[in-house]
């Protein structure tokens, strides 16, 4: 928590009425309010306590970051006072009919201001600042239709760390983040290019997929959200540079906006936008297509991990009915030609070969009816043997009737002695 002496302007609670809740903000509630003394509308967020988020927004000047007006620090009131703005977040716009009427002009302008926003962050401010949670719902309208970049909640001076904790939301954050990794500043790239896929296509980031499972099919099968066919290739290229798996192969803010320049003075592709924009009944089926692929896909893995889990029960269940059995009188009979030295060893194996084994060898001067200690498992397991008799230091096979599907889970048996005493079977567990 900051202290009483932090360089910004700290505001009586009392001096501010609050109005309506109008949304949330990474660890907190934000809401419209007047700041009484200044006769002025503010947004403020409530907080459980004051960070480095007031500290980080004190520092900060530029016509697309969020105004810092000062902060409330009187237990437990806490909260950040920055400027209202009027027009809602990008996220709720992009969701209304007026977006139904944007145009390659009105994206290009709020790209262009997104990425200025970021590169004061990166490369201007007094302090470098990675954002770490840039997303539609954290840039916001003003009443003439400005973007500015809000909610420092999740931000890092760049300076005072190199290892980032899990912050942010799974559909616009880069894999590094995700996977709580060092980061630089490209991570802010990565969303970047997810807010710029927002404003082209009108829709949700990976709709209908829940965060863990965006997170799983981001990191470990290397997806990303679908470029219809029909976008034009400048913001394609763009899109796919800004999602690279590798973060030195995003590029900076600086190459964002030359690359943006380009782009205004290409002077076919307003037709070629405007054209991709008003025809999204044509190339929406492609998005939905992905997302019914990726939720497939998702669905499939929960499918293995269920039957893993079954074949894990199966697996304990077919070890407790061997203890079982051991301390049965069917095996009296076996254990009386056991030395106090024998033992038999079991190893269950599941592999892609669809089948699983058991394997038990034996020491011993003494003959042993196999069969008479396999009996009672005959349901889990197809004797694949000549001879009952099991001699020292011979070896037998068994394929379990069950398949498997599991990959390279190997899972060891128990070591038993077996001995005689006093008419009744004693054995030792010397599992390892």
């Amino acid at each position: 928590m900051l202290s009483p002496s932090a360089s910004f302007v700290q505001i009586k609670f009392d001096d501010i009425h609050f109005y309506e809740n109008c949304g949330g903000g990474s660890f907190g509630s934000v809401y419209r309010a007047r700041w009484i003394s200044q006769d002025k509308e503010v947004a403020v967020k409530k907080l459980l306590k004051i960070e480095n988020e007031a500290e980080i927004l004190s520092v900060l000047s530029h016509r697309n970051i969020i105004q810092f007006y000062g902060a409330i620090v009187e237990a437990p009131n806490y909260g950040i006072v920055t400027e209202y703005a009027s027009g809602g977040s990008l996220y709720d716009y992009l969701s209304s009919d007026e977006s139904e009427e944007m145009d390659m002009g009105q994206i290009m302008t709020w790209a262009v201001e997104i990425a200025r926003g970021i590169h004061y962050l990166h490369s201007e401010a007094p302090v470098k600042v990675i954002h770490r949670d840039l997303k539609s719902r954290n840039v916001v309208l003003t009443a003439e239709k400005v973007l500015k970049i809000c909610d420092f909640g999740a931000s890092k001076f760049l300076t005072h760390t190199t290892h980032m904790s899990l912050v942010g939301t799974f559909p616009w954050m880069a894999p590094e983040v995700i996977q709580s990794l060092p980061v630089s500043e490209t991570c802010d790239t990565f969303s970047y290019g997810v807010v710029l896929w927002e404003m082209l296509t009108r829709e949700i980031p990976f709709k209908g997929l829940e965060g863990l499972q965006v997170a799983w099919l981001v990191v470990e099968k290397n997806e990303r959200l679908t470029i219809p066919s029909g976008c034009p290739a400048s913001f394609a290229e763009l899109l796919r540079n800004c999602w690279s798996t590798e973060p030195k192969g995003r590029p900076q803010f600086k190459q964002i906006l030359s690359t943006l320049e380009s782009m205004s003075n290409d002077s076919q592709l307003p037709q070629q936008c405007n054209s991709f924009l008003h025809n999204k009944a044509e190339w929406r089926c492609e998005i939905e297509a992905t997302l019914e692929r990726l939720k497939k896909l998702e669905r499939d893995l929960s499918t293995k991990e269920q039957e893993l889990k079954e074949r894990e029960r199966r697996l304990k269940m077919w070890e407790r009915k061997l203890i079982e059995q051991s301390n049965a009188p069917l095996f009296l009979p076996v254990a009386q030609k056991i030395s106090a030295k024998s033992f038999y060893q079991c190893k269950t194996e599941e592999s892609n070969s669809s089948q699983m084994s058991c394997q038990i060898t034996t020491s011993g001067n003494e003959e042993v009816d196999l069969q008479s200690m396999m009996r009672g498992f005959e349901d889990v397991f197809s004797l694949d043997f000549g001879r009952p008799v099991l001699h020292s230091g011979m070896q037998v096979n068994m394929q379990a009737r069950q398949n498997s599907s599991v990959s390279s889970c190997v899972r060891e048996g128990h070591k038993i002695n077996m001995t005689v005493g006093m008419g009744r079977l004693a054995w030792s567990d010397d599992s390892e």
